[in-house]
């Protein structure tokens, strides 16, 4: 059996990421979506171990001595961080991981997991986005504007990334990352067990 592929996903907000994972995740069996770590207290309607695994400060502290974590960072006075076990156990399993993650999360997971596959979702244009993110009604103009600004700093980080996915479409965007995950699976270190014997 061979081993899954580590799928990075990042993307500015807005871009439409969270529904474009739920629709691949509803239509591959054998793929994981990591679940993080955080400091921060779950929201109304969220579930340990579904949306985060939620721990205190120390506990997260302990892990991260003990080198737990593939990648954690601080983000808005919270820390949120990947467990390396998990990941690695359900690589080892055969399937597929998916990882939602920012660009500095993205880059320390690149340096530790040089094999993973990362990807950088993208509107069609800067001006949809602008767009989506006022369209959406939860921000204030200043928000907004900050949320453009970051968007134009990830957005130099995009080079780093093996693929560049466009949501123009939310399907269109979903068979995109379906046909990465089928390419990786296709990768000849991924098939060579077939030929032995031969």
């Amino acid at each position: 059996m061979s081993k899954g592929t580590l799928l990075v996903l990042s993307g500015s907000s807005g871009v439409g990421k969270s529904t474009v994972i739920a629709r691949v995740m509803a239509q591959r069996s054998n793929l994981y979506f990591s679940v993080s770590f955080t400091t921060r207290p779950p929201r109304e309607g969220e579930k340990d171990g579904v949306n985060y695994y939620f721990v205190t400060r120390e506990e997260f502290q302990q892990r991260i001595d003990r080198g737990e974590f593939l990648e954690y960072a601080e983000y808005v006075g919270n820390l949120y961080g990947t467990s390396m076990a998990v990941i690695r156990e359900k690589l080892e399993e055969g399937m597929d991981v998916l990882l939602d993650i920012e660009v500095q999360g993205a880059a320390k997971v690149r340096q530790r997991m040089p094999e993973a596959v990362s990807l950088f979702i993208v509107p069609p244009s800067f001006e949809e986005l602008s767009r989506r993110l006022h369209d959406r009604g939860t921000d204030s103009e200043e928000k907004i504007q900050q949320r453009l600004e970051t968007a134009r700093r990830e957005a130099k980080e995009i080079v780093n990334y093996d693929y560049i996915v466009v949501n123009d479409a939310v399907e269109h965007a979903v068979e995109e990352i379906l046909a990465v995950l089928t390419a990786e699976s296709c990768r000849k270190e991924k098939r060579l067990h077939v030929l032995e014997g031969v």
